[in-house]
């Protein structure tokens, strides 16, 4: 099979996938894709791809007639997540399946550092010279809390949610999940669309891990940021793209949000002159979520294994479409 791989693979990744794909031919572009977000030059070997792995351009795809399955290198699949590309798709009978496998870990224990620092005030506590007994060293022992019996709300309950939840359990919180679709294996309240305000109320935690697509830009407007609890504290490790960041500053000016953290904005980075980087209860990380060692090599494993599934004929892996 012609197996055409657009993403910077490192030597120890390379050899991997060449050892794991002996007997197929790789195809590879002059120049890689260098980013997830970037928009790959036109290639005219694509055309001959059966297999995709990487960020494949969406006319790529559609002219490609001998394609039939596609692996996205990312947790998200912004550019492919629209309803015509789906219906491409499924008239097409071509797989997608995604890297949420190798994402998942990394992304859920970001966040749940974000939520465990935010209830142990670490911010202010690592900026504070109080003594002992001090009314201000007082007051942020009684504000620091445990977790336990709070509420946290997980909006986009995929691979990255479900771990999360399994992390934040032991401590004690009680959760809810916000998705499209309930599958029934989730474990806790899921909530539909028109039952959201009523949950967004109770939340004292909201989690945003939505993807980025016609759905979802600027989910959080200034209408829900206003259904949040008030004194909420609002996270986003899902795309910049879903938060109307003028409201999500109103909303933090306004003391209505005690605090926000964010691994993604819109645009990335965010520039040092936007207001969110001077609101002092707004903690900004520059997409690094995901970040573990040896990432590539992982994405590699993870590719291999579903390739494995593919020529098998076995249900894929984190297959999306």
């Amino acid at each position: 099979m012609k197996i055409y791989v657009d993403l910077a693979l490192s030597p120890d990744a390379l050899a991997l996938l060449r050892e794991g794909t002996a007997g197929h031919e790789l195809i590879f572009p002059s120049k890689p894709a260098t980013s997830v977000l970037a928009k790959p030059e036109p290639d005219p070997q694509f055309a001959s791809a059966e297999i995709a792995f990487g960020q494949p351009d969406t006319d790529a795809i559609e002219k490609a007639e001998h394609l039939k399955w596609i692996h996205v290198s990312s947790s998200g699949i912004t550019r492919y997540d629209n309803d015509r590309f789906r219906a491409l798709m499924a008239a097409r009978r071509v797989a997608v399946s995604n890297s949420a496998g190798v994402y998942c870990e990394a992304c859920a224990v970001h966040m749940f550092s974000f939520i465990v620092a935010q209830a142990r005030k670490l911010p202010v506590s690592l900026q504070t010279r109080e003594p002992n007994g001090s009314p201000v060293w007082n007051a942020l022992r009684h504000a620091s809390s445990t977790l336990r019996g709070e509420t946290v709300l997980i909006l986009g309950y995929g691979a990255i949610g479900k771990r999360l939840a399994e992390l934040l359990r032991p401590l004690g919180v009680q959760l809810m999940a916000y998705r499209r679709k309930a599958r029934g294996d989730e474990g806790m309240p899921v909530v539909t669309l028109a039952e959201l305000p009523g949950a967004l109320q109770q939340a004292q935690h909201v989690v945003n891990i939505l993807p980025d697509s016609e759905h979802t830009r600027h989910f959080f407007n200034t209408g829900r940021f206003a259904s949040i609890k008030a004194g909420a504290v609002f996270y986003n490790i899902g795309r910049g793209s879903t938060v109307d960041q003028n409201a999500l500053v109103a909303a933090l000016r306004s003391g209505h949000l005690q605090a926000a953290w964010l691994d993604v904005t819109d645009p990335e980075p965010l520039p040092d002159d936007h207001p969110l980087r001077h609101e002092p209860n707004c903690y900004i990380t520059p997409h690094v979520a995901g970040g573990h060692p040896h990432e590539v090599v992982s994405l590699v494993r993870h590719f291999l294994e579903n390739f494995q599934r593919f020529t098998r004929g076995e249900p894929l892996t984190d297959r999306v479409m």
